[in-house]
């Protein structure tokens, strides 16, 4: 399978503007199964979900569009009402229009992300093309333990907006999911400044090995594909067989 990338700079709480760059950023990809977008990708990561509720039905009909037309799935985070709460919802569109939603679990409270929005209680797969990914959003990746792969995926997935301040955690936490775990990594970030950071980009595809696949470059709006090899996972997993070595534990969702 080929897993698409892409980071980007994202204006302030306008979609109108950032949904119709990413198409003519998107316009110019080669084929791909599987196009991951940084989070909040059209509006920014807004700790004030009023500001940018209204415009997600439009998001998520563009995302539609986007995985017809590319005959892949999109996948990238969108601030969602549901019920009266907020959510930091990452979405997965295929290609027919099917949706599968992961709500962020690891809220940032230390930027106020916390105060506004609810977090997910539910761990999510998706099989998609015979690829098992785990869905997760930025602040998850500093939490091993909801990361833990219990022989129930092949790559995770990481929609994020990590500022260049945390430079460390990147290089290393995307590194370390897919070691422990003993699987790719696809981690995709934005370029730019918000109100509260600066953003480098960095986005990165990791093999099981810990090893870099493809790196776009620090503050350039790039996109870089790289391939999820099945046969080599297995192979892998066949003769170094770590998972089978984990410490059992009964996680309780609160």
């Amino acid at each position: 399978m080929h897993l698409t990338i892409l980071q980007h700079d994202i204006h302030w709480c306008r979609p109108d503007i950032n949904l119709p760059h990413l198409d003519h950023l998107i316009g110019s990809l080669p084929p791909t199964d599987l196009l991951l977008l940084p989070e909040m990708f059209a509006t920014g990561l807004n700790n004030n979900p009023l500001d940018i509720v209204g415009s997600t039905p439009g998001i998520i009909e563009w995302m539609r569009e986007k995985a017809r037309t590319l005959d892949a799935a999109v996948v990238g985070s969108v601030a969602t009402e549901d019920g009266g709460r907020f959510f930091n919802r990452l979405y997965f569109v295929r290609p027919e229009g099917d949706i599968t939603t992961y709500d962020k679990r690891h809220l940032f409270i230390y930027g106020g992300e916390a105060q506004q929005y609810s977090r997910g209680n539910q761990r999510v797969i998706v099989n998609f093309r015979g690829v098992r990914f785990l869905l997760q959003v930025c602040y998850d990746l500093r939490y091993p333990l909801w990361a833990r792969n219990r022989d129930d995926y092949d790559c995770i997935l990481y929609s994020c907006n990590w500022p260049i301040s945390r430079d460390m955690a990147w290089n290393t936490l995307i590194r370390a999911r897919a070691i422990e775990n003993q699987c790719y990594v696809a981690a995709a970030n934005r370029i730019g400044t918000d109100q509260q950071c600066e953003y480098y980009g960095r986005a990165a595809i990791i093999n099981p090995y810990g090893e870099t696949m493809v790196l776009c470059p620090d503050k350039t709006e790039w996109a870089a594909s790289g391939l999820i090899d099945l046969e080599f996972l297995h192979h892998y997993n066949g003769k170094f067989p770590i998972l089978e070595d984990a410490d059992n534990f009964e996680f309780i969702n609160s």
